[in-house]
């Protein structure tokens, strides 16, 4: 065993404070003074940190952008000293609506950066969204009512973390042209190549937020018709020795389905959508077929896994893959639209 002598053990223990020193003087370097959040030179890191993490585990990230409208005038008219108390009240805001895997930079002056990971686009729209709201019912000290502008981008494979702020930049310059105190989003990122690329996998459906279409409910029940799918193939294969619960989540899946289908055709037809006609007839058939392998489990005609293929692969994900998609366009702003949320 090695045994370290007095003066082996002082050098280890100035040593470790030493390091401890440079630790705490790197955090120092990195923490804007202003504000006490990270600052933009740590932004740089952490995002090249964070890109490299959603690659290699082919999960999105995104990045917002705030810029706070008007900020000139609240120093003008109030002074520097509640302008800093505004910046300091907008950061203790936005760490209360963003999560605790989201982290927040101050950017410089009044503009602010969130790093979103495993996030793609839709799903930072939405926080984004979030804070939106939150800023703009919040009684800021001295200066009373404030808002803020929106930019939102998400990485899009092979591009440079430069070039990602700048689509970035460029959807904040949107938000301030379309009016400010909203949030405007480039609409492309990985999430959706990669869903693509895999495609939707009957053993096993795996949401994306690359699949939603923008209509709350909507998105909702798709992500439910998943959730009962797996829960029905799941059950599938006990269904020998529990019928009873094989026949129950089949019912369930089913009453969704039909819930889901008369819903969606509900919203279809207030939003005019030309192509309705067929998107019901779609609706129908598929119930009908599924309908008509119920029966032929029941009387031995075909089998369970026939039945559970149907309603996970065509029913579930190759009617959202295919018929769905096509009306997706119709709400592809409601989520992050200013109107819509008030």
């Amino acid at each position: 065993m090695l045994i370290l002598d007095p003066v082996d053990n002082e050098a280890l223990r100035q040593l470790d404070q030493l390091e401890k020193q440079v630790s705490s003087l790197q955090r120092l370097c990195s923490i804007d003074a202003l504000t006490g959040t990270w600052n933009r030179r740590h932004f740089e890191r952490t995002a090249a940190s964070e890109l490299e993490r959603s690659l290699r585990h082919r999960q999105p990230v995104s990045l917002i952008l705030i810029d706070i409208d008007h900020f000139k005038h609240v120093n003008d008219d109030f002074g520097h000293q509640a302008g800093d108390a505004a910046l300091r009240e907008m950061v203790s805001v936005v760490r209360s609506a963003i999560r605790s895997v989201d982290t927040l930079f101050r950017w410089g002056g009044e503009e602010f950066a969130v790093i979103a990971a495993w996030t793609g686009y839709r799903g930072a729209a939405q926080l984004a969204e979030k804070i939106r709201q939150a800023v703009e019912t919040h009684n800021f000290p001295i200066v009373g009512s404030v808002t803020t502008s929106f930019g939102v981008a998400e990485h899009l494979a092979p591009e440079a973390i430069d070039n990602w702020f700048r689509r970035l930049d460029r959807a904040l310059y949107q938000a301030k042209t379309d009016g400010r105190n909203s949030v405007s989003v480039a609409r492309v990122g990985n999430s959706d190549v990669w869903a693509a690329e895999s495609g939707p996998s009957v053993a096993r459906l795996v949401w994306s937020e690359a699949y939603e279409c923008g209509e709350p409910n909507i998105d909702a029940q798709h992500r439910e018709l998943f959730r009962l799918a797996n829960a029905t193939l799941d059950a599938s294969f006990e269904s020998e020795t529990c019928p009873g619960e094989f026949a129950a989540t089949i019912n369930r899946l089913l009453a969704h389905i039909v819930t889901h289908f008369v819903y969606e055709e509900q919203a279809l037809a207030e939003r005019d959508y030309d192509d309705l006609a067929r998107h019901k007839a779609a609706h129908a058939a598929l119930l009908g077929r599924a309908h008509e392998l119920r029966a032929a489990v029941a009387v031995g005609k075909t089998t369970i896994g026939e039945l559970v293929d149907f309603l996970a692969d065509k029913v579930v994900a190759q009617h959202l893959f295919t018929a769905d998609r096509r009306f997706f366009p119709l709400f592809a702003d409601q989520s992050t639209s200013k109107q819509a949320a008030q």
